[in-house]
């Protein structure tokens, strides 16, 4: 289940997705498979090939991609979620969603 986004944040990041642009959309969430986790971001591409390379240059398994049309998308949770969030300069979804302040990180300022 997700929640603590607003329609306005789930469209907008729809519509790049739609667009062939690397979108990022993070919300609170909950999984029995994930204990301990509770959020997710979704790095979203409907270019595929464009999602693949974003995904191998970040290190990031492409097979683990969700081919859900229209809007493919990766899952970054954890560990790796915080780190790829601080490099593309998300300090505000890293703030929001008490991310910065997770073990092995700075905070943001």
């Amino acid at each position: 289940m997700a929640f603590g986004i607003t329609r306005e944040e789930l469209a907008a990041w729809k519509r790049e997705v739609s667009r062939g642009e690397i979108a990022f959309l993070t919300h609170y969430w909950l999984d029995d498979r994930f204990p301990g986790i509770t959020t997710v971001t979704k790095v979203g591409c409907s270019d595929l090939d464009k999602l693949r390379l974003w995904c191998s240059h970040n290190g990031l398994e492409p097979r683990y991609i969700h081919q859900r049309q229209p809007y493919p998308h990766f899952d970054l949770i954890g560990s790796r979620q915080a780190e790829i969030l601080r490099k593309y300069g998300m300090s505000d979804q890293l703030k929001r969603f008490g991310l910065h302040l997770q073990a092995g990180t700075r905070p943001t300022f």
